[in-house]
């Protein structure tokens, strides 16, 4: 079945922001290093947040939101930007909040305006492959519940398939909330100490 054209130019759109996100995210990488951003305790941007008081953190929320929602950055280079600059609990908290009202907002978007909008924030292939588990019931809330614990998954998009089926929104929130919170801390420690290593460690 052709595609209706709003969905094509809306994924292209998509698509590109992603790509310009990357090249961003790239040149990021690159100014922390340069800047130090991994050695000692002086954090250019962590002391940056710090001086914004309360709006540090709210400002950081407001990005996790963003990358859950529209992917211009990938997640788990923000994930780890929490990590570092708020420390492994406070870094968590704000990761979590961010992602969970990401997820929420993912959900309740797909409730609201369906399978053409769904359509436009992954390719062709992606979508059938996991708009057929809409006719599993019980099997996508296995899926689910995996995507969120296991790596590789697109679970932010899935947060959006899980709007489209019949799941009432508090069993998403359950299964959201059994499932997220340990891996997402687990993950996170792991790749910030990964990122870590290799600025400390190796040649560039």
């Amino acid at each position: 079945m052709k595609e209706a054209p709003s969905v094509v130019w809306n994924r292209r759109a998509i698509q590109i922001i992603s790509v310009i996100g990357v090249g961003l995210t790239i040149w990021l990488a690159y100014w922390v290093y340069k800047s130090g951003f991994f050695e000692g305790d002086a954090l250019p941007f962590q002391h940056l947040l710090m001086r914004l008081g309360i709006y540090g953190p709210l400002l950081f929320i407001a990005i996790q939101v963003i990358q859950v929602i529209y992917p211009v950055i990938p997640g788990g280079i923000t994930c780890v930007v929490g990590h570092v600059v708020f420390g492994p609990w406070y870094g968590f908290l704000f990761n979590f909040i961010g992602i969970t009202i990401g997820s929420v907002i993912n959900f309740h978007l797909a409730r609201n305006f369906g399978k053409t909008f769904v359509q436009a924030f992954v390719n062709e292939q992606t979508y059938d492959k996991y708009i057929t588990w809409l006719d599993k019931k019980n099997r996508f809330t296995k899926l689910l519940a995996t995507a969120f614990i296991l790596p590789g998954f697109p679970d932010d998009f899935l947060c959006m398939v899980a709007g489209l089926t019949e799941m009432s929104f508090k069993r998403f929130m359950v299964i959201f909330m059994v499932s997220k919170p340990v891996t997402l801390y687990v993950y996170t420690v792991a790749m910030a100490g990964g990122i870590r290593y290799i600025f400390l460690h190796l040649p560039f």
